[in-house]
């Protein structure tokens, strides 16, 4: 019997995009029931991530219409990861066989999915969609990506090369991702770890088919310091070894000095005074900040904050109630 498969995209502020997913979604879900790939009791399910726009409304009406279209409203911003992981929870919760993640923009590539599914009946639980290719990207995009995986590969996060959150989870991967607590998600990182048999399918990513991207340089920059700081302690080994390296040079500059004192020129000195207090008092300001960042994360991972709080269910299979999780 073909498998029971949850499609599950997040949207935020997608009401331009979702005119065009809707139908293009229900296309593939029908050809994929007609080649006996999935089961037609698998749904589509959406999850506005606290959406200001008619997001909601839009995905409202289509799962009243649609007995195949699940929704899922939050009841504030929480952000994509803690969206995606409100899709994979409710997904689980309805006994599916197996989870697929992907944007709401058309980005990724539908027609991938076949291939996603033929891996997981030959026996994976873990499918990665991954790029083949960046030509869609501005030159900016394609080189602050660049930097990201390379930084994370120098931090020793681990990452599949040019995947993002396109991928497929079997029901024991999900299981097994479920029993992470943490509040600072980063699931790029978490799934390699969860052990699972995996593959890839490659894929070319294409232009978004309506609205604006919803990761900014200031989104990206912070994601990328929430995968370092949940997954690598190297930032504060570096810290310690600059602290040695300043250390062995304090003791240059302490023979450098002496030599000056009894040479009778310690007003020269001036330039390596000053350059040595703002070296000194920017290292001291990066390493806090550095730890600082750190003890953030121990601070809100100790308070175990609910992750997110649905507001309101739509859908056949679904039992509206306000739940958290």
């Amino acid at each position: 019997m073909p498998p029971r498969i949850c499609f599950i995209l997040p949207c935020y502020e997608e009401e331009k995009a979702l005119s065009h997913t809707l139908p293009r979604i229900k296309e593939k879900y029908t050809s994929l029931v007609e080649k006996k790939l999935i089961s037609p009791e698998s749904r589509i399910l959406f999850v506005d991530d606290g959406s200001q726009d008619n997001t909601w409304k839009i995905l409202s009406a289509a799962s009243e219409k649609d007995p195949i279209i699940l929704a899922l409203k939050l009841s504030r911003n929480y952000g994509h990861q803690n969206a995606l992981l409100a899709g994979i929870t409710e997904a689980y919760h309805l006994d599916f066989d197996a989870t697929i993640t992907m944007d709401a923009d058309l980005q990724d590539d539908m027609d991938a999915l076949d291939e996603f599914i033929k891996k997981y009946l030959e026996g994976y639980q873990v499918v990665y969609g991954v790029r083949s290719d960046r030509s869609t990207d501005s030159f900016f995009k394609r080189e602050t990506a660049l930097a990201f995986y390379n930084m994370m590969r120098f931090f020793q996060v681990p990452l599949v090369y040019n995947h993002a959150d396109y991928r497929l989870l079997g029901r024991p991967a999900v299981e097994a991702l479920l029993a992470f607590p943490e509040r600072n998600l980063f699931l790029r990182g978490i799934i390699p770890l969860l052990g699972f048999p995996s593959t890839e399918v490659f894929y070319k990513r294409q232009e978004r088919i309506a609205g604006h991207t919803k990761y900014p340089l200031k989104k990206m920059i912070a994601f990328a310091l929430n995968g370092i700081t949940s997954f690598s302690i190297q930032p504060i080994r570096l810290i310690t070894f600059g602290g040695f390296v300043v250390s062995l040079m304090s003791i240059g500059i302490l023979f450098y000095a002496l030599f000056q004192k009894m040479a009778g020129k310690t007003v020269s000195g001036w330039t390596s005074v000053i350059f040595s207090l703002w070296f000194l008092g920017g290292l001291v300001l990066l390493s806090l900040g550095v730890i600082g960042e750190y003890i953030g994360r121990i601070y809100l991972e100790v308070k175990s904050r609910p992750r997110f709080f649905i507001e309101q269910k739509k859908g056949k299979n679904f039992h509206e109630k306000t739940s958290s999780h």
